[in-house]
């Protein structure tokens, strides 16, 4: 019997010049325009067949939201991206976010190392306190928890189990580990923990000091606000000794005209970003605010692939960043996600990195 070869897989890389790709919350609403309703289990076909396109079109990163309500799918992204590792080859499969607070760090790194095997090095984690509270009395109860203590304890013990087979550990929320070996290991060395953020000063300086990278949400206003944050992360770093490596996430569609980019994703974003601003308190989305945000200077990445990789480069002039994600909100036909996503990967990513290694290429000191 003949084997398949085997692909080198994808693994991080600070000399790689940027890494692009996208993450989802897997939403399942009607849609707002024909009123079709998928099945769950529609909905997860037609998911991983969005990643296995992605891989196919060559981009770098996907990932899964984990979500414990009715209009999203993924409560455990572990699981669905196993399932796709064994469908793609070199894209790089992360949670976006793994909800640490109400999660074992043990089962965590067990499952991502699990991945990890099984995608040949290709996991990683995005660990956050989640855009929803749903999982806290799911899992708690109704108990009063100071969630900054129980996230950085979590996140402590996740860290230690990255570097130790066997740690003994000792917090307040969890019973202790007294040298029990936690298995499986990884393929790669330390399986790559990413801080997800959502514009909390605490939150940058942590990750700073402690050497994670930083995934920055700009899902709404003018992102060069967050330039401040960004450099107190790298600041953070840079005083405890670490390497700083920033990626932003943000709201986007790409179409072949900007008219259909826009036609298409309007009426599900709209309707999500109402459904989840109904529970908050938010004022409706308004026609002039979607406009408004598809402009440079705007946080949603719509349009067709020239504007994406314009707004994608001028977001890299302000920040700096290695990773972008784009994450399209609301229930969006599947062809049309498919078509996005091929746009992404063979028109926006090729010309967003070859700029991007110009730029570093220039910016290096050449030696005679």
């Amino acid at each position: 019997m003949t084997l398949p070869e085997v692909q080198t897989p994808n693994p991080p890389s600070p000399d790689r010049p940027f890494e692009l790709g996208l993450y989802t919350f897997a939403d399942l609403i009607p849609d707002p325009v024909t009123g079709e309703q998928v099945s769950p289990e529609v909905r997860m076909r037609h998911l991983i067949e969005e990643i296995e396109l992605a891989d196919q079109v060559g981009l770098d990163v996907f990932g899964l939201g984990e979500h414990h309500r009715a209009d999203y799918l993924v409560s455990s992204p572990a699981t669905v991206l196993t399932a796709a590792a064994a469908r793609t080859r070199r894209i790089r499969l992360t949670s976006a976010v793994t909800v640490l607070g109400t999660e074992d760090p043990v089962r965590v790194f067990q499952q991502f190392s699990t991945l990890d095997l099984i995608s040949g090095g290709r996991a990683e984690i995005m660990a956050g306190r989640g855009s929803f509270a749903e999982s806290f009395p799911l899992f708690y109860g109704q108990r009063p928890f100071d969630y900054d203590r129980l996230f950085a304890e979590k996140l402590d013990l996740l860290l230690r189990l990255r570097r130790e087979t066997a740690p003994h550990w000792s917090g307040e929320f969890r019973p202790a580990l007294t040298g029990q070996e936690v298995h499986p290991r990884p393929v790669q060395r330390e399986l790559p923990v990413w801080l997800a953020v959502g514009g909390t000063p605490a939150s940058a300086v942590r990750a700073g000091e402690l050497g994670l990278p930083m995934a920055l949400a700009i899902i709404g206003g003018m992102p060069e606000r967050f330039r401040g944050f960004a450099e107190l992360y790298r600041q953070s770093a840079q005083a405890a000794g670490q390497v700083a490596r920033l990626g932003i996430n943000s709201h986007g569609f790409i179409a072949a005209t900007s008219q259909e980019a826009a036609r298409t994703y309007y009426p599900p974003h709209v309707a999500m970003m109402n459904r989840i601003g109904r529970e908050r308190g938010w004022p409706p989305l308004t026609p002039e605010a979607f406009q408004g945000g598809r402009g440079l200077r705007g946080a949603l990445f719509v349009g067709d692939p020239e504007e994406v990789t314009t707004k994608i480069l001028h977001q890299h002039d302000l920040f700096g960043h290695h990773r972008f994600l784009m994450q399209p909100v609301g229930t969006l036909p599947h062809s049309s996600m498919m078509k996005s996503i091929e746009l992404f990967g063979t028109q926006v990513a090729p010309t967003v990195r070859r700029e991007i290694a110009r730029r570093q290429a220039q910016a290096t000191p050449t030696t005679a």
